[in-house]
């Protein structure tokens, strides 16, 4: 007896969303005449520095498997690309000076899926994302100050606590049409107050 063939191939959430709905959307509202002009997440980085724990293993070991639960993907190391005096950094000196991860089509999507529908919500006294943090070509970053947010970090990896940045990287992005997108991707901004 033959078996059936399955084709489905699994598709993230967002990504649907983004393909079946967003993205005629976006068109209509930002005015846009092709449909390949709307705003689409191409990568998202995520982030962590050592800062003065460089030396300290156990810290960087801690950020690097954390950076790995989160994200699903081995982080690359780097390495100092400027001497800093007061820092006590030599360019390209041995210790590492933080840690990477460069996501992208459906890890990238489960990944933004993860953090504004799970993660954002875990942060204490949370108010929203600011909006302030969009460069000039529509990119956005955001840092969490704890990587304890994250389901994925058990109680041993949350003996040692540092902060991650996660930049979002948007193709013909600007900063009212990323901030569009971001917005009917699910992310909570901080709402203006009348005072």
């Amino acid at each position: 007896m033959a078996t059936k063939k399955t084709t489905d191939k699994y598709i993230p959430r967002l990504k649907e969303l983004y393909v079946s709905d967003i993205e005629q959307k976006l068109q209509k509202e930002l005015g846009l005449k092709n449909i390949n002009q709307v705003p689409r997440l191409t990568k998202v980085v995520v982030s962590a520095g050592v800062g003065k724990k460089r030396e300290d293993k156990r810290f960087t070991e801690t950020v690097e498997l954390t950076l790995e639960k989160i994200t699903g993907q081995a982080p690359t190391s780097r390495l100092a690309k400027k001497s800093i005096a007061t820092f006590k950094i030599r360019k390209g000196m041995g210790a590492p000076v933080g840690y990477l991860v460069t996501l992208r089509n459906d890890k990238m999507y489960e990944f933004v899926d993860r953090l504004i529908n799970v993660a954002l919500p875990h942060v204490r006294d949370f108010h929203g994302v600011p909006t302030t943090s969009f460069d000039a070509k529509g990119n956005y970053s955001l840092g969490l100050r704890e990587q304890t947010v994250f389901p994925e970090i058990t109680f041993e990896d949350s003996a040692v606590l540092h902060g991650l940045e996660v930049t979002f990287i948007i193709k013909n992005g600007s900063k009212e049409g990323s901030k569009k997108l971001l917005e009917m991707l699910g992310m909570p901004f901080e709402k203006k107050e009348d005072k």
